[in-house]
């Protein structure tokens, strides 16, 4: 038994697959079906692995649609934001807000294709984001403090495997070490038996049980380390490279306002870190809800004692993503980050984000009613997009942006598909598709696998259940050992669905709560 490394260990525990409720969609009172689990803490790079299998967060709640059975199929959708380029209505959204910002004009015009919300807010309970929050009641957080890291029986036995076989070479090489001397000077010398007599070229006799431990702790150094990569056994698609066309404006040309002359208003993105709450995102906390409040009874008619403070930071405040930085990602660094839209010296909109490893994943987006005219939610996405491609200039593998989840069964949420080259995640082998290709299929079948390649499976699905990480009693362990120690009514069924949604490589990284 060696006491539990340090750094970051995402701890989750699984709810299961749900009965069903209400869709925000289509309408449909028990048609909502998805799997859910609550995050205590979460690593940035398991939260990227998970949404790659279809996984996305809300507040600290972590949840999945049953895609094969829910009435509206969420698909995890992507855009490879390198290579973007804003289509004609995104250019009338950016002219429109270029114009207000140097002349002070107010278009009202409707005509410039920017139906529908960014990213998750069109949900008829946008709140909750189409999903059934479970009440969660708290864990202390000395429970949760694994003290101790036990490996798996067959690990240990290798162990020792290993150390006999090292001990037995050492005693061999003892020997003939011994005879070539006494060939070489014809002198007879005794053969020192294992453990005795100390010879200078081999070193020193240790025990079994240290070896053992420094084994453990080797193991674990090397597995926290390995947690900044994705598993290579996960079907990725490389990192595009930028496009150079010549010929058009780019997305930052289209963004950007020069200072040379005076404008009527001014504009202002300022990045705020919300988790933990960074000293700009406290001082600014009140005049934000008070948007959020706004925003909830206008655009969803929200009554108002519905949008509380504690609803807000609950769901778009609070955060499992544990903050990290590393000298090759952006000097922010990842974790979960508000972006505030200042307008004249006040807060107009915010977007909630995740900066993560290989992208920015868009988490909501509330703003002032009374801007509705400037179409602040396609801006808003266009900013991100932008945003994104600037974390990539210090980080090379942040290039994507993740726009939540893609709706065909819902005429208003296919506006996503607009933002291209985009991606959508294959429900059953998790590698991504251009959403091109998955229209037509989406078409004749609201439900569909988008990999053609049939004898393709899950590369990451589970195949060791031992080998799932649990914490139970404050120590991390293999299920396979907590199974023998448990005691109470068998919970295999729940593990191995849990081990099988989160796959093979998370779930021997991640630990999963048991009482």
């Amino acid at each position: 038994m060696a006491s539990a490394g340090g750094g970051s260990l995402t701890i989750l525990e699984y709810f299961g697959g749900e009965n069903g409720n209400r869709c925000g969609y289509c309408k449909s009172e028990a048609g909502n079906m998805s799997h859910g689990m609550w995050a205590h803490s979460l690593t940035v790079q398991d939260y990227q692995d998970l949404i790659d299998r279809g996984w996305r967060r809300s507040g600290k709640y972590v949840y999945k649609p049953h895609m094969s059975q829910t009435c509206c199929p969420q698909y995890t959708i992507k855009l490879a934001a390198l290579n973007f380029q804003p289509n004609k209505s995104h250019k009338k959204v950016l002219k429109k807000i270029r114009k207000f910002i140097q002349t002070g004009e107010m278009s009202h015009s409707t005509s410039d294709g920017t139906v529908g919300e960014p990213m998750d807010s069109q949900a008829d309970s946008p709140v909750s984001y189409n999903v059934s929050i479970p009440e969660k009641p708290e864990i202390s957080k000395e429970e949760l403090k694994p003290l101790y890291t036990e490996l798996e029986e067959s690990e240990r036995d290798q162990d020792e495997k290993v150390l006999q076989s090292q001990s037995d070479s050492g005693v061999n090489d003892q020997k003939a070490d011994c005879i070539q001397s006494a060939k070489d000077q014809t002198i007879v010398t005794s053969i020192p038996k294992p453990g005795k007599g100390a010879d200078a070229n081999k070193p020193p006799c240790r025990k079994a049980k240290d070896i053992r431990k420094e084994r453990r702790m080797q193991k674990l150094l090397l597995q926290q380390s390995n947690n900044t990569c994705l598993s290579q056994e996960s079907p990725v698609i490389k990192p595009p490279k930028p496009q150079n066309i010549s010929c058009s404006k780019t997305l930052e040309e289209f963004l950007s306002v020069t200072q040379s002359e005076p404008t009527a208003h001014t504009l202002e993105v300022r990045l705020v870190r919300s988790s933990p709450p960074c000293s700009q995102f406290k001082a600014s906390f009140q005049e934000s809800y008070q948007v959020y409040k706004r925003y909830q009874m206008t655009i969803h008619g929200d009554p108002p004692y519905k949008p509380t403070i504690s609803q807000f930071t609950r769901f778009l405040c609070d955060s499992p993503l544990e903050p990290e930085t590393r000298p090759d990602g952006p000097t922010c660094g990842y974790g979960s980050f508000h972006q505030q839209y200042w307008l004249d010296g006040k807060i107009v909109a915010v977007g909630v984000i995740d900066i993560l490893p290989n992208c920015v994943s868009s988490v909501y987006l509330y703003y002032d009613p009374d801007y509705s005219f400037l179409s602040l939610g396609v801006y808003s996405a266009l900013r991100e997009i932008e945003f994104t491609r600037d974390l990539h200039k210090q980080a090379a593998d942040l290039c994507y942006y993740y726009m939540g989840f893609y709706i065909h069964t819902c005429p208003k949420m296919r506006y996503k598909g607009q933002y291209k080259p985009s991606y959508l995640l294959c429900p059953e082998t998790y590698i991504w598709v251009p959403i091109e290709k998955c229209f037509p299929l989406l078409d004749s079948s609201k439900y569909s696998r988008f990999n053609s390649n049939q004898g393709e499976e899950d590369r990451d699905n589970l195949t060791e259940l031992g080998r799932v990480r649990v914490l139970h009693k404050r120590t991390v362990m293999p299920y396979s050992i907590y199974k023998k120690r448990r005691k109470g009514q068998n919970d295999e069924v729940d593990v191995r669905q849990y081990a099988g949604l989160v796959g093979q490589t998370c779930a021997e990284r991640m630990v999963l709560y048991r009482m």
